[in-house]
């Protein structure tokens, strides 16, 4: 008899086990859980733990559908928008959100997570070209960019409130220029560059005349100053060297004559090839040829040259 009910017992036990399994389920930190009770909501269970349902989901008895229950993202990628100066610019942006009502979500979108971003998306990128219209594209540059990120994640709040959700952030994580727009940019950008090199290449022109001009000036003044001083340094020796010939002359003037004119031949026939026809005997500038004027000087007087010996005609 005992071996005869021990598969019956077995099959019993079975049967216990899988009732009990198909009873259970464990819900973690990261999840939520609805419970559904032949296509409706039973239950949701937000806090983690051990929690039991009936048994049998196959036969849509109770059903357990897992929603998460952490930040999540979705990203929007090459949005072509306008700005206010009528170019267009490619945008890309992300946002991150949290499944705040389970059972809402559940009637919405049937708890699927593309559903939602889909529509999430169709309202993202309407926002993006509004913010973008109203303001020019250095906006996106400046510190208006946390403002402009703000307002969008405040249009977006309603209609993913309405979906169960909450935005938790909003941000524009690209924002270039369209090909066209970007060559036209780096035309203009190359045409300012050059004109700003024109402009600094003629105030340094127009700077170096006026330090050259100065400079001119300068080399003027210094010439002047030192042409000035030259000629009254040339009078103060001429000055000086008239005083020193006075005083010679004062003290022996027939010397003073008589070395002035050997100065005076010295001078005149110093080149060769040079003839003077004068009779000596009936010019002044000779006389010391004539030896019966006054009587030659003593030999090594100072300052005295032999006189040359060019003989005057007769």
């Amino acid at each position: 008899m005992t071996s005869s009910r021990l598969p019956a017992i077995l099959i019993a036990l079975a049967v216990v086990l899988l009732i009990v399994y198909s009873s259970v389920f464990v819900v973690n930190a990261r999840e939520q859980a609805i419970v559904l009770r032949f296509g409706q909501i039973r239950a949701v269970k937000t806090e983690p733990g051990l929690y039991f349902k009936l048994p049998f989901a196959f036969m849509d008895a109770d059903r357990v559908q897992y929603i998460q229950d952490q930040e999540l993202r979705f990203d929007l990628d090459n949005i072509r928008v306008q700005v206010s100066g009528g170019k267009f610019y490619e945008v890309d942006a992300f946002v991150v959100y949290r499944i705040t009502d389970a059972r809402k979500f559940r009637e919405t979108v049937s708890g699927d997570r593309d559903a939602a971003e889909s529509r999430l998306r169709t309202r993202l990128d309407a926002s993006l070209r509004r913010v973008y219209g109203l303001r020019g594209f250095e906006a996106a540059l400046s510190n208006e960019r946390a403002s402009m990120m703000t307002e969008v994640r405040d249009d977006l709040h309603r209609d993913a409130e309405s979906l169960g959700l909450n935005i938790e952030d909003v941000r524009i994580r690209r924002t270039d220029l369209t090909q066209e727009v970007s060559q036209q940019t780096y035309d203009r950008m190359k045409a300012e560059r050059l004109a700003e090199a024109e402009l600094i290449r003629a105030r340094g022109n127009e700077e170096g005349q006026r330090r050259r001009a100065i400079a001119d000036r300068q080399v003027v003044e210094i010439v002047a100053d030192a042409q000035k001083d030259s000629e009254v340094l040339r009078g103060q020796g001429e000055a000086e060297r008239n005083g020193i010939f006075a005083d010679a002359s004062s003290r022996d003037p027939s010397f003073y004559e008589f070395y002035r004119s050997m100065a005076a031949y010295r001078t005149s026939l110093a080149s060769g090839g040079k003839t003077l026809v004068l009779p000596p005997n009936q010019s002044e500038f000779f006389k010391y040829f004539d030896s019966s004027v006054g009587s030659a000087p003593a030999a090594g007087a100072p300052g005295l040259a032999a006189p040359s010996t060019t003989t005057p005609a007769k």
